[in-house]
């Protein structure tokens, strides 16, 4: 028993071993690229505070007033964001892409190293990204720490580190550059909510969030798509194209969902990030935020709640 499970052992040693000799040399000098246990380690922290000990340690505190705090993460998401647009875009999106099949440029130069750069920075935005559930957690907004916005924010930066790492750059890129695209728009609409009373009158376009994630979602499966119709096609990594196809289906249906039963069936469901309130007793009515039969107020306005993508 002792020997097989010593066989065990060495087997998946042996298979951790060649997949981390398959990183992409270019990143091994990159904060958290030499392996994924950093990685993970900041990833189990997360769930382990946003499911146990964040709650705990509110449980008999009132709610953290983080409106300051907010307006800046906020603003702050939506210059780096702008940043990580542009920077795809002069590595190959808008020099040498032909928006088709793209593969992977593994060269030293210039502009490959550029897009190495900028994948892992749009890799790191989604390590920022997990505070967007901290400040719930402070300000006990439970209800809006759902399983998918959970899943979405601890899969999205643990599936994406073993994208960049192996495959930096290409058409497998394109929908890094996309959600870059709409998160400018979103923490844009983010920063003003949290601004208070006097920009509500600037938020008139909430409807048309969910607008814009339902496209960004078909253009990143069109995108991926065309790969099964190419006779032939250079891109290193399919199953990366594969996983991107799904992705952006399975959320294209999520969102697709909410939009029926908030704006055609007039449910007005409250969302957070792009997933919808998984108790379903919330409701919006005029413009008011009405759960269990109580309408919450902050600091004078309703409560927003946030649209995000992925």
């Amino acid at each position: 028993m002792l020997r097989e499970i010593q066989e065990i052992g060495s087997h998946a040693m042996d298979i951790y071993n060649y997949l981390l000799a398959g990183i992409d040399p270019r990143l091994k000098e990159y904060p958290l690229m030499q392996n994924p246990i950093p990685m993970s380690a900041i990833l189990l922290c997360y769930l382990l505070f946003v499911l146990y000990l964040g709650p705990y340690i509110m449980a008999n505190r009132k709610p953290f007033q983080l409106k300051e705090a907010m307006i800046v993460y906020n603003f702050t998401l939506v210059a780096l964001s702008i940043l990580i647009v542009y920077e795809f875009l002069m590595s190959g999106w808008a020099t040498t892409y032909t928006w088709r099949c793209d593969p992977i440029d593994t060269s030293d130069s210039p502009q490959a190293l550029r897009m190495v750069r900028v994948a892992w920075l749009f890799w790191f935005s989604k390590i920022i990204e997990l505070i967007d559930t901290v400040f719930f957690i402070l300000r006990k907004k439970h209800g809006q720490v759902t399983f998918l916005h959970i899943f979405h924010h601890s899969f999205m930066p643990w599936t994406w580190w073993w994208g960049i790492v192996y495959a930096p750059g290409g058409m497998g890129s394109f929908h890094a550059m996309v959600n870059s695209s709409v998160h400018v728009i979103m923490y844009f609409y983010y920063g003003l909510s949290a601004a208070g009373p006097r920009f509500q009158k600037f938020l008139w376009w909430k409807k048309y969030m969910t607008a814009i994630q339902l496209i960004q979602f078909v253009l990143v499966s069109i995108h991926a798509t065309q790969y099964y119709f190419m006779d032939s096609c250079d891109y290193q990594f399919p199953m990366i194209l594969h996983l991107i196809w799904m992705y952006g289906t399975f959320f294209f249906v999520l969102f697709s969902n909410f939009w029926v039963q908030a704006y055609v069936k007039g449910k007005r469901l409250p969302m957070q990030d792009g997933k919808q309130s998984q108790n379903g007793t919330a409701v919006y009515t005029n413009g008011k935020n009405h759960a269990n039969g109580s309408s919450r107020h902050e600091n004078g306005t309703t409560h927003l709640s946030k649209m995000k993508k992925a």
